[in-house]
């Protein structure tokens, strides 16, 4: 049915399940075949503002289970069963994707198959160890706003894995980079603050 389907219309879909909630479960039979990649571009969406904890701790620790399974070459995602019979209200997933739809539109309008060796089994494994070292980078984010590059990060890594598009995915390292070094910055103030007290 989303073979061939945009990011946008994937989302869009979503949004437009019947119901007042969604079950991880049900959110999941809609992600079908490109579930990793598109679950990496929902998990990474709500940190593209600025959110209280425990919002980033909870979306890096899911963010880290999905890259294990990544690196580890499974088929399709692997979820806890308590977190599959989980549900969001509808009406916080439409408002989500309400926000996120017109800018990946506007990505979707240049993206295109570009560096496509970023689509082999091998490729994958390793973009797998990159959404990891990013979800470590997203429990240690600065409270708030710190977590905002990490989050554009990993939601153009997603988007250009599900559109095959290496630039993308290149982009989202490119400000990962940014987003790491603000939470190692971080992490080293908060140590050398202790250190100091001591």
């Amino acid at each position: 049915m989303f073979s061939n389907a945009r990011t946008s219309q994937i989302l869009l879909a979503l949004a437009s399940q019947p119901g007042e909630r969604l079950t991880v479960r049900e959110i999941m039979a809609v992600l079908q075949d490109r579930a990793f990649a598109l679950l990496i571009v929902l998990l990474g969406l709500p940190n593209c503002l600025p959110m209280p904890p425990p919002i980033p701790l909870v979306c890096g620790l899911l963010l880290a289970l999905v890259a294990i399974q990544i690196v580890f070459g499974r088929d399709s995602p692997w979820l806890p069963r308590q977190l599959m019979n989980r549900s969001v209200a509808r009406t916080d997933v439409e408002r989500a994707v309400g926000r996120a739809v017109p800018a990946f539109r506007r990505l979707e309008r240049i993206s295109r198959p570009r560096m496509t060796f970023l689509d082999t089994p091998v490729a994958m494994r390793l973009m797998g160890a990159v959404v990891l070292v990013l979800s470590l980078g997203l429990l240690f984010a600065p409270p708030f706003v710190g977590q905002i590059p990490l989050g554009l990060a990993v939601c153009l890594v997603g988007l250009g894995l599900v559109e095959r598009d290496g630039l993308v995915v290149v982009g989202g390292l490119l400000i990962g980079s940014v987003g790491l070094t603000l939470s190692l910055g971080f992490v080293y103030a908060i140590f050398t603050g202790i250190d100091t007290l001591m």
